[in-house]
């Protein structure tokens, strides 16, 4: 059996349904988090590779979770990569304890499993596991107990409150407060807060006499985010998002021309469930995913402004979504712009026997695509991936009377126009023609995928 023993710690009273004064806030106090690899609060999605049981090396390395046969983990027992685990000796999480772990030694004799000091599992939204003696108390605001607690519980009735912080202590107690209650603040190991919430056996809330505090944006159901980076959980996570749902946040990264997502969970089961991701100016569609259509891990969207909407109905509801976000500058560097991941890759097809070159672009700037036109770089009969810098007719090739959408794999754009282009006046055919220019409206682009568009543009 796997367990650990905790030193006693003293008990704290729990508060009645209080008001409290709060704390004034301070927005220096708790900078934005480095990059996470967790977004669970127990670590329980962690599939990194740390394989000690301390960062950097140190620590105790873990064994392979394919030579823990006398264990309870295993790959024999779970060999279909079940919680993370494989032939790999990479800290995970598949009991759903309080934080990632691993096997030390073979047997079961003393210590044979240790927890995994993780510095990058952090969730963002969880501010961390704090001391609390009452006196006074680690959150000062209004205040509650709850026999079916759970972490939206108690975030929910902070919210509606106005307070900053939510905080959830021995199972079935939450409080509230703002970011100058825990200034001093005396923060503890995650595992000390390691009792189950009353309400939800599989979340933990708090300890006795320790309280795990909360950012009140955790499962909002709307939002509107201005930092260059962020995450947006759907609604009431990390519970299991609700019926009739009908939520929607806005992302205004300062300076960015794309957006950048990394869907880190996508639990939806429900084909009528569905997360829409919109032009925030024109509220085109950009791409839509549901219980039958699942996101890859990463998407980049064309526009300065992403509009996203989720809606669910009375059936089938699951966890929900935690996806990343990030303003980018330059997207040609970064692979295709806008991608259905579940079909729709938007290609180039370059003509084979063309001997001419178009003079193109000599710099992409990072400026808004909506109406942005760029031009398909023909390849030298040189070196493999080399262009050919050599002078010819300029590529005249333009979108007329419709919204250009335009892809940059890496050094090579490539125009897409909403209806077929016609000769510029002035022009004769031949010029138009030697520029490659595929014109057809984007929903109606035939399936692809991202090795093929290597395949295309590869050199003969």
């Amino acid at each position: 059996m796997k367990w650990a023993w905790i030193p006693p710690r003293p008990a704290t009273a729990l508060l009645s349904d209080t008001f409290r004064t709060p704390g004034f806030a301070n927005p220096s106090l708790f900078p934005p988090p480095a990059p996470s690899e967790c977004f669970t609060v127990n670590g329980a999605d962690y599939r990194g590779a740390q394989n000690h049981t301390s960062p950097d090396g140190r620590g105790q390395p873990c064994l392979y979770w394919n030579q823990t046969q006398k264990h309870a983990y295993n790959t024999a027992k779970y060999p279909n990569g079940e919680w993370g685990l494989g032939s790999h000796n990479a800290c995970r999480n598949p009991d759903g304890d309080v934080q990632p772990w691993c096997y030390v030694l073979e047997t079961e004799e003393g210590i044979y499993w240790k927890y995994c000091d993780i510095p990058s599992c952090h969730m963002p939204g969880y501010i961390g596991c704090f001391l609390d003696s009452g006196n006074p108390p680690a959150l000062s605001g209004s205040s509650g107990t709850s026999s079916k607690l759970t972490i939206q519980v108690c975030i929910r009735y902070c919210r509606k409150r106005g307070y900053k912080f939510a905080g959830v202590e021995a199972g079935c107690a939450c409080f509230c407060g703002s970011e100058g209650d825990l200034r001093w603040a005396q923060p503890v190991g995650a595992v000390e807060c390691d009792q189950v919430c009353f309400g939800k056996a599989s979340e933990l809330c708090g300890g006795d006499g320790r309280i795990g505090v909360y950012d009140v944006s955790v499962g909002a159901c709307q939002g509107n985010f201005s930092a260059p980076s962020g995450v947006i959980y759907s609604p009431d996570f990390p519970d299991d998002y609700g019926p009739d749902s009908n939520c929607s946040w806005v992302l205004r990264p300062p300076g960015s021309s794309a957006v950048e997502l990394r869907f880190q969970i996508f639990e939806i089961r429900d084909p009528n469930d569905r997360l829409e991701l919109r032009d925030g100016r024109s509220r085109r569609l950009l791409a839509q995913f549901d219980g039958h259509h699942r996101p890859g891990p990463a998407l980049l969207l064309p526009t300065d402004v992403l509009f996203l909407s989720f809606r669910s109905d009375q059936l089938l509801h699951a966890q929900g979504f935690a996806v990343a976000y990030r303003g980018e500058w330059e997207l040609f560097l970064r692979g295709p712009l806008a991608r259905r991941e579940w079909g729709l890759v938007l290609a180039a097809l370059l003509p084979s026997g063309s001997r001419q070159h178009c003079s193109t672009l000599s710099h992409l700037r990072p400026v808004s695509l909506r109406r942005t036109c760029l031009f398909v770089q023909k390849k030298s009969g040189g070196l493999p991936g080399s262009f050919s810098s050599a002078a010819g007719p300029r590529c005249r090739c333009q979108c007329l009377g419709g919204e250009a959408w335009a892809v940059a794999y890496r050094h090579t754009g490539v125009l897409i126009c909403s209806r077929h282009p016609r000769p510029l006046p002035g022009s004769d055919d031949e010029t138009v023609s030697d520029c490659t220019c595929l014109c057809h409206s984007y929903e109606n682009l035939a399936p692809s995928s991202q090795s093929s568009l290597k395949s295309l543009l590869s050199p003969s």
